[in-house]
């Protein structure tokens, strides 16, 4: 099949991860995109490492943190700081439908690679601009990193054990979270032009990203007034919904309802389905404390596969706690395709599957031009 987005062009100003994550989605969706690196350097990316892939001859192939997030896109070297360069990027914008850029707000205008002048050469651009703390507002102007906005944004305060300190988390959450948002936009921009011709220019910024999936702990604040604190492996509106130790190690439980509940007593002996303190869900959640210490204490005595296999004969959710290796050797990964190799270049799969066929370019990134 033809992918959704072929045909489409994309021109990629943007390094790191928050605007190579977007253009590796589309890329995934079958649009060319072509990306624009300062000559030599290339992406920081590229050397942010180790580890570093290599080539069967034992060349460098940059840094896997590049391999990542740049799969199926061309690579142009230009230098944008001169006339010669920004007339390059011109002459990319006229057969382009979409621009990807991340410099700091203003950060264009000074070669005339802004929304305003590219739109000048190409009405119906669709610019997506990628910053910390977006186009507007008192902070405007400063730079933003993904830790920093984990922090600022609400999502430290809320990970981690809650006799511990805030936690981030092990992946750069706010950035991807803002590069598949971005993708989205993008792609309501496009429906729009489609029936209006107009383009547009799109403005994320990380912080808004990250105060917008606060999700449900947001909601709990402005429902209650009470502000959410640290749980550890815990759920804010749901019990038991966390981390059990077994004989040999953790194990995942999550019920989600009365009756995944009734049905975990069984299976550990426990007479605590028919008292009012644990019967029902907002019950559990307010007896919480009385309530996890006696799971904890029948769970303990359990091995973790032979508890697994039991909770899921029952159609109660549970699940191991994987290592990263561990992910990629589960059947059902596997099962899904989820690893790649593309010429000997390993890679993760984008998770969209339509009409039976995974979404993903069946190039590797490109080397540094």
């Amino acid at each position: 099949m033809n992918k959704p987005l072929a045909g489409l062009r994309v021109v990629e100003l943007a390094r790191i991860l928050a605007g190579p994550w977007c253009g590796q989605l589309l890329a995934d969706l079958g649009a060319e995109v072509i990306k624009v690196e300062r000559p030599g350097t290339g992406d920081d990316t590229r050397h942010w490492g180790p580890p570093f892939l290599q080539g069967p001859d034992g060349s460098n192939l940059d840094a896997a943190y590049f391999h990542s997030t740049n799969r199926g896109k061309t690579s142009l070297a230009i230098d944008i700081s001169t006339a010669d360069g920004q007339a390059q990027v011109r002459d990319l914008v006229r057969g382009a439908d979409v621009v990807i850029e991340n410099y700091k707000v203003g950060g264009l205008d000074k070669y005339g690679l802004d929304h305003a002048s590219l739109a000048a050469v190409n009405p119906r651009l669709i610019t997506a601009s990628i910053t910390g703390f977006g186009q507007t507002g008192p902070y405007a102007t400063r730079a933003g990193y993904d830790l920093i906005i984990q922090a600022m944004g609400g999502f430290m305060s809320l990970t981690g054990e809650p006799d511990g300190p805030p936690q981030k988390a092990g992946i750069a959450y706010a950035d991807i979270f803002t590069g598949t948002y971005t993708a989205v936009a993008i792609l309501a921009a496009l429906r729009r032009r489609d029936a209006t011709g107009q383009g547009a220019h799109i403005d994320m910024a990380l912080l808004d990203t990250q105060v917008a999936v606060l999700a449900n702990q947001a909601l709990n604040w402005m429902a209650s007034g009470t502000v959410p604190h640290r749980m550890g492996n815990g759920h804010a509106n749901l019990a038991p919904y966390q981390a059990f130790a077994c004989a040999d190690g953790d194990l995942i439980v999550a019920v989600g309802n009365d009756g995944q509940f009734r049905r975990l007593c069984a299976v550990l002996g426990l007479d605590l389905a028919d008292d009012e303190r644990f019967a029902t869900n907002p019950a559990r959640v307010t007896n919480r404390a009385a309530m996890i210490p006696i799971l904890a204490h029948a769970i303990g005595g359990w091995d973790k596969t032979a508890l697994y296999e039991a909770l899921e004969r029952q159609g109660i959710p549970a699940g191991p706690i994987n290592r990263v290796d561990e992910v990629f050797a589960d059947a059902q990964v596997a099962a899904r395709g989820m690893a790649l190799d593309m010429d000997g270049i390993p890679g993760v799969a984008s998770p969209i599957v339509i009409d039976g066929e995974r979404m993903v370019s069946d190039r590797a990134s490109p080397a540094r031009p």
